[in-house]
């Protein structure tokens, strides 16, 4: 079978699997979730023999240590895709909740329904939890996932999926609800952004280039997200210590996320007071710094920032630093530079505040706290798909609700147009 015939069978497996699961009930879901979690902690010893051989091919592969960590499944990080499926049985179902009611003149009540979306298509690299992960909210929304993750993770992402098929099947789950696309051939991606009409939704969880690529290619709308460069405002009216502590989990306390800070930018007011004590904890901590002009003024052993660094995101301890005049400043900054994912000020000024987060459009926006914390688990969704910098249907991390649409429904009495 050819790639091309080989994806849109799995495709419509997946559609078969989506019409099925649209009919099972919240208590049938949540027995599939919980009875998956089982199995992959009983499989443990499976996917990690499973991963070896991957972790064994990225060494040879030459890939960093970053993304040979990010494929590394250990007995924790199984236990917490486990742990992931529990959770997310426990979260309330989003299928078929009326969200607005409101009665016409004519006796005729209309409302809103939220519904699967139906076929969600999930492309993304290295981290093979995101093969548990996405199933477990595609299902518990009442969709089908059809999967293709990178070819650095085919043989544990392989083992994961025939654990949760194994699952679907004993549980009466039809099992096109998890498809996996196994064809480490980049015409597979192709493929599978062609089917509009098959696969309702695509979103692909990877770096900028896979995101750019699956976006100029399909035929499916993409839920994406570039990057994540997040900013942190130390406004004139910050607590010191507050702004301190904020700016320093911002960007040390795991750098290689979307959500770490990638620019601290410091009123000119309390530069000269604020900047030193933090300079030499960021450096302490191992943080590479470069600072604008009025940064250097201040510290000259500082590297130079230039213009494309304001756009980077590093993903690692580099941080720019950047002296604004005032809080106009500091937003207009932002609006240049930043990726519309997460910024945060710090104020003691409520009418400041109340400003900064009408004002900077990006999908999350914080007063008084460390963008690390921009992140569905911590926002009380459970889970999330992802986080996501478009405006239209999500924006910001991607929990259960947004892995549904709404339809109109109708109750009427006989009405009749006239």
């Amino acid at each position: 079978m050819d790639i091309k015939s080989f994806v849109l069978q799995k495709a419509k497996e997946a559609k078969e699997g989506a019409r099925a699961i649209a009919k099972l009930s919240s208590e049938q879901k949540n027995a599939a979730l919980i009875k998956m979690a089982e199995a992959l902690r009983k499989n443990a010893k499976k996917l990690q023999a499973a991963n070896k051989k991957d972790i064994a091919a990225a060494h040879k592969k030459g890939l960093t240590k970053a993304m040979i960590d990010r494929l590394t499944l250990t007995p924790q990080r199984i236990d917490d895709m486990a742990k992931g499926l529990v959770e997310i049985a426990a979260l309330p179902d989003p299928v078929g909740e009326i969200t607005k009611m409101w009665k016409r003149p004519n006796g005729m009540m209309v409302g809103r329904m939220r519904v699967p979306i139906g076929v969600i298509g999930i492309i993304y690299e290295s981290r093979p939890n995101v093969t548990a992960d996405a199933t477990g909210l595609c299902l518990k929304a009442g969709n089908a996932v059809v999967l293709r993750g990178g070819s650095e993770a085919i043989n544990s992402n392989l083992a994961i999926v025939n654990i949760l098929r194994s699952v679907a099947k004993s549980e009466r789950v039809h099992e096109g609800v998890v498809t996996f696309i196994n064809i480490p051939d980049r015409d597979a991606v192709m493929e599978m952004l062609k089917l509009e009409g098959t696969i309702d939704l695509v979103i692909p969880r990877g770096g900028e280039g896979l995101i750019r690529a699956v976006t100029e290619n399909s035929r499916i709308p993409v839920l994406k997200h570039y990057k994540g460069v997040c900013h942190v405002f130390v406004d004139r009216d910050a607590d010191f210590e507050m702004a301190g502590d904020i700016c320093f989990n911002a960007k040390v306390q795991r750098p290689g996320t979307c959500n770490a800070m990638e620019t601290m930018l410091v009123d000119r007011k309390i530069a000269k007071k604020f900047l030193p004590a933090m300079i030499k904890r960021f450096r302490a901590a191992g943080v590479f710094l470069k600072g604008c002009p009025a940064t250097l003024r201040i510290d000259k052993s500082l590297g130079p920032a230039k213009e494309e660094d304001y756009h980077a995101e590093y993903l690692e301890k580099i941080l720019n630093i950047k002296i604004v005049k005032d809080m106009d400043d500091a937003m207009d900054h932002i609006a240049e530079y930043g990726s519309a994912h997460t910024d945060s000020i710090v104020t003691k000024d409520y009418q400041k505040a109340m400003r900064f987060l009408r004002e900077v459009d990006s999908a999350s926006v914080f007063v008084n706290a460390s963008t690390r914390l921009s992140d569905g688990y911590q926002f009380g969704l459970g889970a999330e798909m992802g986080i996501s910098t478009d405006k239209i249907h999500a924006r910001g991390p991607m929990g259960l609700e947004e892995l549904t649409c709404t339809k109109f429904i109708v109750f009427g009495s006989g009405q009749v147009r006239v």
